[in-house]
């Protein structure tokens, strides 16, 4: 199939949700007594394209959901476009989406600078913008923007974090800082700086940007180190991610290294980077790490692996993107049973608000999903863990935002 044309009618859910189709009080673009049409654009190519498998993931999920006989009888036709990790050319898509295309709503596309390119259109056609995959906070912003919600903890939630660790346990740490040019990187870096305090300035020595159409982020990785920092934040996607590991660890640079959740995935970045270079990296979660083997009998992800057996089985088991995908997509067919047979976009959003305690078994245990007309954002806890050249090993205490 065409990339810059999915049109993914996909897929699952308990089998007791499905019923018999119920009649639209409301009428709603895209939406039937037969199927709920969705919208999406996400990154197939281009730079960002390794984040595909979360999109793959959301098909595969919906796949099982219609298998199961959908939503009330309703199947959920996802339309995903390729926009090449590109605001402009999402923006374009977006439009076709909801002008021609008619879908209820648009789901988890991916990228700050792709969502906010789209917000303010969507915000004023009044069509919800849910689960957008990207950690910025100004997705959190019932005030001004009531139609788009985030999902997965912020960067300044986990930014904030990571500061403090250092701040606790490397407090003369002389730290080195590799970000992305947007708003992705600036809201690790502003976290770091809000956990880190008043001691921001003089312990941070040395920040050193890119931008996605960059080849490489070598001679980044060498300003980092000739200025002495002992202490690295790696705020990348992963494509750059994997660079910046393989280039420290080449160059015989061994600061301590911090890795952002959102390139943490073994598979993505840790294996192209090599597994022997990632040896002590810190990174922080809230869903459970799939190459990790005390979650090998755990019943979450067991019902993980049966499900990407069957429905998505050319997906990368050591890929926790896998992961993420699957968790976004349960919690927005928990919002849509929640909606019952009301699907106007108004309702559709205001269940998106209303998430009370949804439990998923591929999250951390004690973090659920929760959502309130005040705090969009469903997922407000991580916990550390550092690599230990085969998976990721959690310490502490799981720590709220």
């Amino acid at each position: 199939m065409n990339s810059s044309r999915r049109a993914l009618v996909i897929g699952g859910l308990a089998a007791g949700i499905a019923g018999p189709a119920l009649s639209q009080k409301k009428k709603t673009p895209g939406v039937t007594d037969t199927e709920i049409k969705i919208g999406q654009t996400f990154a197939y190519s281009g730079p960002a394209g390794a984040y595909s498998s979360i999109a793959k993931s959301d098909a595969a999920y919906f796949k099982m959901v219609n298998e199961k006989g959908g939503l009330r009888g309703r199947k959920l036709n996802l339309i995903s476009l390729d926009d090449g990790y590109a605001p402009p050319k999402a923006l374009e898509l977006t439009r076709r989406l909801v002008e021609q295309d008619e879908v209820a709503f648009i789901f988890g596309s991916l990228g700050t600078a792709i969502n906010k390119a789209t917000q303010r259109y969507l915000n004023q056609k009044q069509v919800p913008q849910i689960l957008v995959s990207s950690q910025d906070p100004s997705f959190n912003d019932p005030k001004d923007f009531p139609w788009t919600m985030g999902w997965q903890s912020t960067t300044e939630l986990e930014g904030v974090i990571f500061g403090k660790y250092i701040l606790q346990n490397a407090p003369n740490a002389k730290i080195g800082m590799l970000y992305q040019n947007d708003d992705f990187g600036k809201g690790y870096v502003r976290g770091i700086r809000m956990g880190l305090g008043d001691k921001a300035d003089a312990m941070i020595v040395k920040m050193a940007s890119y931008e996605t159409t960059d080849a490489t982020v070598d001679s980044q990785i060498t300003s980092l180190r000739a200025a002495g920092a002992d202490t690295f934040m790696n705020i990348a996607i992963p494509k750059f991610c994997a660079q910046a590991i393989r280039v420290a660890w080449d160059s015989g640079w061994k600061p301590l290294h911090f890795l952002v959740s959102a390139s943490s995935s073994v598979g993505l970045t840790l294996k192209p980077a090599g597994l022997e270079r990632a040896v002590g990296i810190v990174s922080a979660q809230f869903y459970k790490d799939p190459t990790d083997p005390q979650w090998a009998e755990d019943p979450g992800m067991q019902a993980w692996r049966a499900w990407a057996r069957q429905y998505y089985p050319e997906a990368d088991l050591t890929d926790a993107n896998v992961v993420l995908g699957y968790s976004r997509a349960a919690t927005m067919v928990q919002i849509l049973t929640q909606c019952g047979d009301d699907l106007s976009r108004e309702n559709i959003i205001r269940q998106a608000a209303n998430v009370k305690d949804f439990a998923i078994g591929t999250l951390l245990p004690g973090i659920k999903a929760n959502t309130t007309p005040s705090n969009f954002n469903a997922i407000r806890q991580m916990q550390l863990c550092k690599f230990d050249g085969t998976r990721y090993v959690l310490f502490g205490d799981v720590i709220s935002g």
